[in-house]
């Protein structure tokens, strides 16, 4: 057997020895405004024949309306996306892709900007395209609708990761629910959002003195000043941005907090308080005693919980500085559902022990010296230390902070440490949260207190009020049996149904072909489908308002959603409204041409209403329409099926070919090939 030696001659993390750090050299950087109130830095690099814009503007969510949540996000995407008048989309992105140019732009949450990286021979002709997109972007209504239904289908998509679930409900349990700190975006402000909202808030943003712009690159000073003011003297200088941070009123509360994901096997464990301000004299210090406690391989919370203990991966965390408004002290690990507790334990007494137990003066220097390396990365080229230089000046930092911090974390001392971790961490005035699978966790959180269990369903966006057709419901009765007896012969027990062929789903990328057998059990509520899928042969199970899905000798929870909507659908199964006909509502809506076809209307008063179209002739139910959510649009949809093809297998008469579509598209058809009455599953 061969081994390589440079593995074998790899040393562990406490075997690297440091050696001193060399000082950093800070580029000369050039100066100027404009009459307008653009700031303008500029340092040469004439390492790369390139050159590199980055432009910063005083603005961001934190000043757009609460109703109208995700106006900041999408005029940053839409400038980029839609182009200008002079350079559409199209025409766009096909002038920077022949010229390898990269353009973007942004806008976050406290500030936002644009960045431009383009060959030095190319800069010329691209940077009047750059600040066309910057002061006259187009914002086609076509470009907004596109960035609507993308920040729609995030929402919707925004429970499935459970550590993002985490940490978006621990920042509410910090900054409280209804923060401009927590604040988010949900269908019904997406919808709230017009052309003109983008149109208004660039124009307010993309003035003169809101703008700091930096570049870098292989260019001559004096050339280049010339070239900027000729390309940005035409931006207006407008009002500056004032941007007010709120306080944050935060007493520390005691909480245990959970969020159930039954379609997970591990909890993801968040537990903390409120943090501090960069501005704070002992940041230096605190930045070390996040080393000693939660910084890699070396930290205290990494050798107990998941080298001693086992319990875990990752685990980490800090307590956090930011610059504007308090950050927050976070501890974070992945754990077995079975271990919830226990990792919680092991992490709060690594907390207690940082106030009791300061660090060697050998483990401090060793941390110190990891961590003022790391920081050697954040200083290997121009650009970066460009960058740090803006960022200070726009948060009202000193240009030596980050000289001050390493010289702070040199004069940190064992002591210094146990003197933060006294003065700021708080072990027994922690908030715990827990995403993870309440039966697998069962009772081990009792022991921390009273459990608040939180809501993260997402709104829907207010439904437009229609008015429900007045029915007849004894007529309604009557026709529901007719269909009942139509589907189901008389004498004719069904317990469950086995179908086989292939269904066919339209997705964005095209058709796709699943061939499988689907049985529902109507007696057990139960729905089980093998489908032999592109991706291999998946084997799916929903009862009692869960699922599992089996593929490749792996079994995994089903997301709620898709549960949810497999349940759905077994109930508005006609075979299953024939069997539980007696004990539902319905009313008869009269009669509707449909193609030069004419139906009895029959509506069925679920929780969602279906109405279904029977044939006179035979009172089968060929046509079934409902009102449907749709997460991924944000809306709702009008979703039709069509039944035909219509036989009649040991007493049930079924439909063999089935087309669903939503608001007039085509989603889904199934060709089924045969079916078992009252097949085992």
């Amino acid at each position: 057997m061969m081994f390589s030696l440079s593995l074998m001659a790899q040393k562990r993390y406490d075997e690297i020895e440091y050696p001193e750090l060399n000082e950093i050299e800070t580029p000369a950087i050039e100066e100027f405004s404009l009459d307008n109130g653009i700031k303008f830095y500029l340092v040469e690099d004439h390492e790369l024949p390139l050159v590199n814009v980055r432009i910063l503007v005083q603005s961001g969510s934190i000043l757009e309306p609460k109703s109208k949540t995700g106006l900041a996000s999408m005029t940053g995407t839409v400038m980029r996306s839609g182009g200008s008048e002079n350079y559409p989309a199209d025409k766009l992105n096909k002038l920077l892709e022949d010229n390898a140019a990269n353009l973007s732009t942004y806008l976050g949450f406290s500030s936002g900007g644009a960045s431009l990286n383009v060959l030095k021979e190319d800069f010329d002709d691209i940077l009047p395209v750059f600040v066309d997109v910057l002061q006259n972007p187009a914002f086609p209504e076509d470009k907004v609708d596109l960035a609507k239904t993308q920040t729609k289908s995030g929402i919707s998509r925004r429970n499935d990761n459970q550590q993002a679930i985490g940490s978006r409900e621990f920042r509410d349990l910090i900054y409280g629910e209804n923060s401009i700190y927590t604040q988010q975006t949900e269908y019904e402000t997406v919808n709230n959002i017009s052309q003109n909202d983008l149109i208004n808030f660039h124009k307010d943003a993309f003035v003169g003195n809101n703008m700091m712009i930096g570049i870098v690159g292989d260019f001559n000073t004096e050339e280049m000043k010339q070239k900027l003011e000729e390309a940005f003297s035409s931006f207006p200088a407008g009002e500056e941005t004032n941007i007010i941070f709120p306080e944050v009123n935060y007493d520390y509360p005691v909480t245990i907090n959970f969020v159930d994901k039954p379609d997970v096997n591990q909890s993801f464990v968040t537990l903390g308080h409120i943090g501090g301000l960069r501005e704070n004299p002992d940041y230096p210090a605190i930045q070390v005693m996040n080393q000693v406690l939660g910084g890699g391989f070396s930290g205290r919370l990494f050798q107990k919980v998941r080298t001693e203990l086992g319990l875990a991966y990752s685990v980490g965390g800090g307590y956090r500085s930011n610059i504007n408004y308090p950050g927050s002290f976070q501890i974070t690990t992945m754990t077995k559902s079975s271990t919830t507790a226990e990792a919680i334990d092991a992490i709060i007494e690594e907390i207690e022990r940082m106030k009791t137990e300061p660090p060697t003066e050998e483990k401090l220097q060793e941390t110190k010296d990891q961590f003022l390396n790391s920081l050697v990365f954040r200083s290997v080229s121009k650009s970066q230390i460009l960058n740090r230089q803006m960022n200070n000046e726009y948060n009202g930092l000193s240009p030596e902070a980050f000289n001050e911090l390493i010289e702070g974390i040199k004069a940190t001392t064992p002591a210094d440490v146990q003197s933060v971790a006294k003065k700021y961490l708080r072990p027994d005035k922690l908030q715990i949260l827990v995403v993870g699978n309440k039966e697998e966790i069962g009772d081990q959180l009792d022991k921390y207190g009273n459990i608040n269990e939180l809501d993260i369903s997402i709104p829907q966006p207010p439904a437009e009020k229609k008015e429900q057709e007045a029915g007849d419901a004894n007529q309604g009765k009557e026709w529901l049996a007719k269909m009942a007896e139509a589907v189901i012969e008389a004498g004719t027990e069904v317990t469950s149904i086995a179908q086989t062929g292939s269904q066919t789903i339209v997705t964005p990328q095209g058709a796709v072909d699943i061939p499988g057998t689907i049985t529902n059990n109507y007696a057990e509520d139960k729905v089980k489908a093998i489908l032999n899928a592109p991706q291999g042969t998946i084997e799916m199970t929903v009862q009692d308002g869960k699922g599992t899905q089996k593929m490749a000798g792996q079994e995994f929870p089903m997301p709620p959603a898709s549960v949810k909507q497999i349940q759905q659908e077994l109930e508005r199964d006609y075979i299953n409204i024939a069997l539980s006909y007696a004990s539902l509502e319905a009313e008869y809506l009269g009669k509707e041409s449909i193609d030069g076809t004419e139906y009895v209307k029959l509506r069925v008063n679920f929780d969602t209403p279906v109405t279904y179209y029977l044939d006179p002739a035979t009172n089968l139910p060929n046509i079934l329409t409902y009102e449907q959510f749709n997460p991924r649009l944000g809306k709702s949809q009008q979703v039709k099926t069509t039944y035909s093809n219509w036989k009649t297998v040991d007493g049930v008469t079924f439909a063999f070919t089935v087309e669903s579509t939503a608001d007039g598209e085509k989603t889904s058809s199934q060709s089924i090939e045969s079916i078992e009455v009252n097949k085992e599953n």
